[in-house]
């Protein structure tokens, strides 16, 4: 007989939804530690269908057996059973899941199939059904026991669900059934699937009922406990998850997780974080690169320069062959104004470079190796070699930055008009990039000494949008060279207004009155309020010292600027720090310090006037 073309139609769409579950099943795997929580909603199960009545006995294989093999036996699947899932598929993309699902299930227990346990369980969240698909799930679980996707599956649901208590015993489980060398992978996957959980202080506890072995192993302690006290962070129980990452420590010294936790954790406000992170560095000479950058990183965020530099110093000396710590090894270096040795660090980085995977990472690393190596020759008032290493920009990214560079050379060759016809050319992509460009536009002029034609910029700008915070700074600020002090200090109580957390406004106006002998009792309150704001600011801590050395508090004076000017020993902070060493008679010391400042920066104003004033020529 010749089939109809009706019946060929059915054959091909049975073998086509066949083929698609297996394909679905092998590149789609919802039970991967790697995929997401499903977001599914609590809803009724999909109502089943009525089941389809059986073909005629006649249409069954001759030789069906009626024992059930295992899955990868093709011969399980009776022409009932093929006829069942097809059905199951056909309801579905009907637009019926309910039916769909109850068919798709009921063949996947009497074939013992996970690969049918995971489309009814897609076919239940398809129709956002979470109970059905946590009963596909559990079916799953009770039919092939020792199925691991069918626990993942299980314990997302019950995450998505926000059923956290009923989660223990399945996450136990399949951290047991986890091989160690997989367990950093899993914990990663726990601390961000419960993460998303509703209740969080729920998620840590369970979490840590569900690793109650591995919290109290020497050999998995440091990585238990670290995921408990992420969780902990993400709870917002902050001394729960420093606790936690202490323990961890004390029973597995050598775990990287719990410095890796701690570093999260490194503030002034939580002085027990970072002897965590050092301890382990100082105890595991091989520790990963990586955590003793990211430790410098952090202690560059607080501002720490100088230790930050020490962790760098210390990892190119171990692993010379890595690229990136040669990178903030420079910038720092060229920062605390040690040209020479930057220059090196930075060079070592471009020939380093290309041993870094990500191509955007490198491309952005030697972007700014190029821009520091720029600033140093311009420091030495080399503007050929300042522009050599300028024109080697590529990033396009950059190249806003690279040109109000290439600008700043030019002014300072006493090319102003120039210069600010490169600023001008640059494009403006959104408002922001306008105002950049105003702003160095503005420098330039500043630099120059051009105040008056600074001022009158900055004012008419200021007309358009008063309360701006970053004009009235720069206006406040080319107030004060142009020696309107009444206005600048009509303008930084304006921005402190505007801005009651600025801490450079409270800095500006507290200095101001301390350098010139007056209301010293307010500068000091206005610059302590700074302080309260940025206490790690090198600069800050340099006003409260000069403010006490006008004070008359000498002793208070000297200990503020050493340790300002050892943080950061930028010229300015060297020409107060040694103006008060001279005052109290400590004048050799005070003349090291003059000349190490001169080393710096010859032209500083402040230094030249210093030494001006009190006739030293060091």
């Amino acid at each position: 007989m010749i089939p109809s073309p009706r019946r060929h139609r059915l054959a091909a769409a049975a073998s086509l939804v066949l083929l698609a579950c297996a394909v679905q099943a092998q590149t789609s795997d919802p039970a991967s530690p790697k995929s997401p929580a499903p977001i599914i909603e609590r809803t009724a199960p999909p109502r089943p269908g009525t089941r389809p009545a059986a073909p005629p006995a006649a249409a069954k294989p001759a030789a069906a057996k009626t024992a059930v093999e295992p899955p990868s036996q093709p011969s399980a699947l009776t022409a009932e059973l093929f006829y069942e899932i097809l059905m199951g598929e056909m309801t579905t993309r009907a637009g019926d899941p309910g039916s769909g699902y109850a068919l798709v299930l009921d063949a996947a227990r009497r074939l013992r199939d996970g690969k049918l346990f995971q489309r009814a369980v897609e076919i239940a969240l398809q129709s956002r059904s979470g109970d059905a698909a946590l009963a596909a799930a559990r079916a799953w679980q009770e039919t092939l026991p020792n199925s691991r996707d069918a626990r993942r599956i299980e314990l997302q649901i019950l995450i998505a669900l926000n059923r956290i208590g009923e989660t223990v015993a399945p996450l136990r489980a399949e951290i047991a059934a986890t091989p160690q060398i997989e367990r950093p992978m899993l914990m990663a996957v726990i601390a961000r699937n419960y993460a998303r959980a509703s209740d969080k202080k729920l998620a840590a506890s369970v979490v840590e009922q569900a690793l109650v072995d591995e919290l109290k192993s020497p050999t998995s302690a440091g990585l238990a406990w670290a995921t408990v006290g992420r969780l902990r962070l993400n709870a917002g129980d902050t001394s729960g998850a420093l606790e936690a990452a202490f323990k961890g420590q004390q029973l597995d010294p050598a775990s990287d997780a719990p410095p890796a936790l701690a570093l999260e954790m490194i503030d002034p406000n939580q002085p027990l974080a970072e002897p965590i992170v050092t301890r382990y560095l100082a105890n595991n000479p091989k520790a990963p690169p990586d955590l003793r950058i990211a430790y410098a990183r952090v202690l560059v965020e607080n501002r720490r320069f100088p230790d930050s530099a020490a962790q760098l110093q210390t990892l190119t000396s171990t692993r010379p062959e890595l690229a990136e710590p040669w990178l903030l090894l420079g910038s720092l270096q060229a920062q605390a104004r040690q040209d020479a040795a930057a220059e090196t660090s930075l060079k070592r980085y471009i020939d380093l470079a290309g041993s870094q995977k990500d191509a955007d990472d490198r491309q952005r690393g030697v972007t700014q190796a190029y821009l520091v190596l720029s600033q140093l020759a311009e420091r030495r008032k080399d503007y050929t070699a300042a522009e050599r290493w300028l024109a080697r920009v590529e990033s396009t990214d950059d190249l806003v930055v690279a040109q109000t560079r290439r600008a700043g050379l030019l002014a300072r060759q006493g090319k102003l008009p120039q210069a600010r016809e490169i600023v001008r050319a640059l494009p403006e992509r959104t408002a922001e990039d306008k105002k950049q460009k105003f702003l160095a536009e503005v420098q330039l002029l500043r630099d120059a000494k051009q105040y008056q034609a600074a001022y009158d910029m900055l004012a008419q700008a200021s007309v358009a949008a008063p309360n701006d915070s970053d004009l009235v700074y720069d206006q406040a600020m080319v107030a004060e060279k142009l020696n309107r002090l009444d206005e600048m200090e009509r303008l930084l109580r304006r921005l402190i207004e505007l801005k009651p957390e600025n801490q450079n406004a409270y800095n500006a106006l507290g200095y101001s009155f301390a350098d010139r002998k007056i209301r010293l009792d307010e500068a000091r309150t206005l610059i302590q309020k700074a302080v309260q704001l940025a206490p790690q600011d090198p600069f800050i801590a340099d006003s409260l010292g000069w403010v006490e050395f006008r004070l008359g508090n000498t002793t208070e004076a000297i200990r503020i600027l050493e340790a300002a000017y050892k943080t950061r020993p930028d010229p300015e902070i060297g020409a107060h720090f040694g103006e008060v060493l001279w005052a109290t008679g400590q004048k050799d010391r005070a003349v090291t310090i003059w000349k190490e400042a001169l080393l710096s920066d010859a032209e500083n104003e402040t230094l030249q006037e210093t030494l001006k004033r009190l006739r030293v020529k060091p």
